[in-house]
């Protein structure tokens, strides 16, 4: 009776695991691809470094809540700065003549690169072009006859599936780890035209830009991000899909940069609470917090408060599918949006513009001058804001957050000098009228509260309880 209950119990291990000996040998797919995988090192010159202001984490502001949540592979620079060689991250050789992808966040800051090969050999690199939006980089090596990859389909990875990783984490060339794909098609904070793929492979500072393998020996992905909050790897690692990086080198290889489609549209995610406060049935779609004027979307007639369901017939599950099939889609195309507005469906032609340069631009911005309200049913004190100081701020309406008391609003994480431009789906304009919409939701609803705050501007969802009503 044991040994027929224990050999289906042995017949099932065999299936799910695809073997019977222990863990997958990774040894004879280091040893036939390992050979492409390079370490990247830079000089870069006193002069750069002393001029530079490098911060620990770039384009994070130190308050940011996601100062320490994720944390690009590149070690931090502090005390003297020195012209000397820095092993900066890893790469790997996709063509025999040379061509090496790796990240951009690698080689941003270099002035002069060297890649040195599994067999010890150094070569002097060219940047061919960088996408910092995707964080590739396509580099170029004056050699022949070189070893390199074989690219596979991300589409085919499953979750739960053995990979591997080969790069030089702190300068230590070509260092394996192997671990299991965690989840896929994931979205990261400020990160809009990549579904990364997370995995629990140990990655570290050094390991950037190298290949992912799947067990075939096959690159899959290029590590890229870590999530983090000492700097170390703690379990979850993010990876580039191969196809998108080649898509982006191939572009790089033929101009040297990147041609991608833009609407012009700040959008959020489609909470349950959002979907019930625009009268939408299902939490999906991209929300649209504003609209850049004079873009493609502002041409179309798309508005702030449309949620996007669907682009050129391809369905927007999440607020992320949509940048990247509009990124994907070619400058000067015409489609059609299916849009949520007003609670019923529509549909809008837009011609596809072109993605600018990377560019930074200071806007001065002055604090209005306030007049001050009693708190409304929210413990929010508002005040008007005037013509010249919408001006100013570059609104068409809206009121500044003057004082949050005790309340749902300090809850949410509404705070003084937020700008409140919307409530559901009207414009608000005076504080009688915001605190007249106001007091027409009944307890228990959702409400969606379009806030700016500095350069950005979201969508934040509050449901109102009977103790909001004693305020």
């Amino acid at each position: 009776m044991f040994q027929f209950l224990f050999f289906p119990l042995l017949l099932c291990s065999t299936l799910v695991f695809g073997q019977t000996n222990g863990l997958p040998d990774f040894t004879g797919l280091v040893e036939k691809h390992g050979a492409a995988v390079v370490n990247i090192s830079a000089v870069q010159n006193a002069s750069t470094l002393n001029n530079q202001a490098i911060p620990e984490f770039p384009g994070i502001p130190e308050n940011s809540p996601f100062y320490d949540f994720f944390r690009r592979h590149m070690q931090p620079f502090s005390g003297p700065r020195k012209s000397e060689p820095k092993s900066l991250g890893s790469g790997f050789i996709i063509s025999s003549d040379g061509y090496i992808l790796t990240n951009a966040h690698v080689i941003e800051t270099a002035d002069k690169i060297t890649v040195k090969l599994n067999d010890k050999r150094e070569y002097a690199a060219e940047i061919v072009g960088a996408d910092r939006k995707t964080d590739i980089a396509l580099l170029k090596i004056n050699a022949t006859d070189l070893p390199k990859v074989t690219q596979g389909n991300p589409e085919n990875l499953k979750v739960g599936e053995w990979v591997v990783a080969i790069g030089s984490p702190f300068g230590f060339e070509h260092s394996v780890t192997a671990g299991i794909v965690s989840a896929k098609g994931r979205s990261l904070a400020q990160e809009n035209y990549v579904p990364f793929i997370q995995t629990d492979v140990a990655i570290n500072p050094g390991n950037s830009g190298g290949p992912l393998f799947n067990m075939k020996g096959e690159v899959v992905g290029i590590n890229s991000q870590i999530y983090s909050r000492t700097g170390g790897f703690m379990g979850l690692s993010f990876a580039i899909p191969i196809n998108v990086a080649t898509e982006i080198a191939d572009q790089l290889k033929v101009s040297g940069k990147v041609s991608r489609g833009r609407i012009g549209v700040m959008i959020q995610e489609v909470t349950k609470e959002l979907a019930e406060s625009f009268g939408l049935a299902e939490s999906k779609g991209a929300l649209v917090v504003s609209v850049e004027k004079g873009s493609p979307a502002d041409r179309a007639g798309i508005k702030a408060r449309d949620i996007i369901l669907s682009f050129d017939e391809k369905q927007i599950a999440t607020s992320s599918d949509l940048p990247r099939i509009v990124g994907n889609t070619k400058p000067g195309s015409k489609v059609f949006l299916q849009v949520w507005r007003d609670g019923a469906l529509k549909k809008i032609k837009v011609e596809v513009g072109d993605t600018p340069s990377d560019q930074t631009a200071e806007k001065r911005k002055q604090k209005p001058d306030v007049k001050t309200e009693d708190p409304n049913r929210l413990g929010l004190i508002l005040s008007e804001i005037t013509a010249e100081q919408k001006k100013q701020l570059e609104i068409a309406n809206g009121l500044l957050v003057e004082e949050v008391q005790s309340g749902i609003a300090s809850r949410t994480g509404i705070r003084s000098g937020d700008i409140i431009m919307g409530l559901n789906s009207k414009d608000v304009k005076t504080t009688e009228q915001f605190n007249e919409l106001l007091n027409q939701v009944k307890s228990g609803k959702n409400i969606a509260l379009l806030i700016k705050r500095g350069e950005m501007t979201t969508f934040i969802t509050m449901k109102l309880t009977d103790d909001d009503d004693k305020q």
